[in-house]
Formats: C-alpha cells, structure tokens, sequence
C-alpha cells in the first residue's frame, strides 16, 4: 500500500508518516520546496520525499502523477494568525490549493490512473460560533466559518467534495477539533503558554502575556487525531465529513492553570489585546459518534497526559 502525504513535514504530517510507516505503508511526503531542504527528493526512514508548491498546478500534478492507494491532504495556511495577516495567501494554498490537487487527481483517473482514497484535513473552526449554546458540534451543525483560516479551510472542503460529486474521487472529510503534541509551533496555545511560563519561572517575571481566557476548548493529542486518520484512511465512507474529537472540554484558562502546575510557576495574567480575537469562538467542543460508529476511534490519552508531554519536550 502507497500513500501521499502532503505537508508531510509540519506538526501532523510527521507523526502521521511514523504513524503509517508503522502500518506497513509506503509513504511518499510532498514538502514544499525550501532552500536547503535536503531530503527533498532523497530518502529519509523509509519515506521518499518530493517537492510540492499548492499554488503551482504543473508542481502538483507531478507529485500526483504516481499510483497511490490514498493520498492525505494535510499541506495548508494552518495558523490562524497567519491567515489572518494575508488572507489572500490563505485562500490561494488552502482552497485554490486542494482544488489543483483535486484537478490533478480527476485527471489521472481519468487517463486510467489510480484512483486513492482522498482524506483531507479540515478544521472543526468552520462551525464558527454557532448559536452560541455549549453543545458538541456535530458534522449536522451548519458550516459559519467567522476568520480568514476557517473560511478558507472551508473552500478546500467544498473543492474537495465537489471532485466526488463530479468524478468519484473517494474523498473523506476530517474535522479535528484543537490537538496538540510535541513538536508543535508556538504561534499554538499550548505550546504558547509552556513558552511563556517556562521563562516567567527562569526569570522570575511576575507576569505573563494572555488573550481571552474564556472559550471553552478540546486538546486532543496529535497522536489520536493521526489515529483517527489513519482509520479513515481504511474504513471511512467516500462523501462523508468526520469530526475528530474528544468531547471534553475546558476553558483556556484551566488550561494555563494546569500548565502552570505542571511547570511550577503561578504569574500574574495580563491581558494582551494584541492576543485577544475579535471572533473567538465561545465554545468548540466537538460529537465524534460518526467517527467511532465507523471506526471504533476513540481518544487514548488525557489531557493531563498530552500536555505533560508538552512541557517535558520543552524542559530547558
């Protein structure tokens, strides 16, 4: 079994190469093109990596252009903040992007190619605010995307599904509700918090920088949402929208609170309105009956355990 990965070398993507690599699979990573980026047509533990740029449709119709069984579409503008400072760019490699990949998969099966499972990964933020109640989303809840990442997130799902409608391209739908892990980026809250918490107990600053407190959140950790991929990937039905979720949730606030026990250290909060969104959603908690239903997925780590992972890999 051959798979594709794009933006196989971000946060998901490289738990989800081991994650497969484990499984048996031949993995092939699309990474876009860096300067220096070595293993960019070479070998690393097993995984053949190949250059792909979204925005270049002749770049992703030669990364396609091979006999895959599946091909899991994680490449993207996956930070909101980034989003948010060029929306345009958003929009150009999230929507317009997966909507090349999925011109370039109608082709090739067309032509007589291979015909690969499609699992794109969404985000559960295309629920928006909702109607503002404390219930679980589920994949029933209308779509009101309310930033430039979410709305954007969207569009991939809608050029994605329309490649099903049109051509049988066996495309799944995964919403992942918010995960974390090692390795993830601090523009992330999580890793965020441990940063600044980390150096509040190293200097002995007072106080750290926060936004909202408030929202209600779910943090999976990365290793159950590549999980729930990678059944996906094997048993999901072609047409249909997953969310990824635990169902537990806690306030940001908790979270630095658990955060800040774990690391030892109790700063003054002061509220940063450079960190506060205008549209942050009040509540994003997500139902993942239809996942389990089909999968037998379920979440296998708690929360104290994933975020002790955290601050353990950033431990001075």
């Amino acid at each position: 079994m051959k798979a594709l990965v794009t933006g196989a070398d971000g946060f998901v993507g490289t738990w989800l190469v081991r994650r497969l690599v484990t499984d048996g699979w031949e993995v092939v990573g699309g990474v876009q093109p860096r300067p220096g980026a070595e293993r960019v047509g070479g070998m690393a533990h097993g995984v053949r990596w190949v250059p792909l740029e979204l925005t270049d449709a002749g770049s992703v119709r030669r990364c396609v252009d091979q006999a895959f069984d599946a091909v899991v579409h994680l490449a993207a503008v996956a930070s909101g903040s980034d989003a948010a400072g060029d929306p345009g760019r958003a929009w150009e490699v999230n929507a317009a992007g997966t909507a090349r990949l999925v011109e370039a998969l109608v082709s090739t099966k067309r032509n007589g190619g291979a015909d690969p499972v499609f699992l794109v990964s969404s985000t559960a933020e295309v629920y928006g605010q909702g109607d503002g109640s404390a219930a679980p989303r589920r994949e029933t809840d209308p779509a009101a995307p309310c930033s430039p990442y979410a709305a954007s997130k969207l569009g991939a799902e809608v050029a994605a599904l329309e490649g099903w409608r049109r051509a049988g391209i066996r495309t799944i739908i995964a919403r992942a509700f918010p995960h974390t892990g090692p390795g993830q980026d601090t523009r992330f809250v999580v890793p965020a918090f441990t940063e600044r918490l980390r150096l509040a107990k190293r200097t002995g600053a007072p106080a750290i920088k926060v936004g909202n407190l408030e929202p209600v959140r779910e943090f999976l950790h990365v290793a159950d949402v590549v999980d729930a991929y990678a059944r996906l990937v094997a048993a999901g039905e072609p047409g249909e929208t997953y969310n990824v979720a635990s169902g537990r949730g806690v306030s940001v606030g908790e979270l630095l609170d658990r955060l800040a026990k774990l690391i030892g250290v109790c700063p003054v909060r002061e509220v940063d309105p450079a960190l506060v969104r205008a549209t942050d959603i009040p509540y994003l908690v997500g139902d993942a009956a239809k996942l389990r239903a089909r999968t037998g997925w379920a979440p296998r780590r708690s929360l104290e355990e994933t975020l002790k992972e955290v601050t353990d890999a950033q431990a001075d």
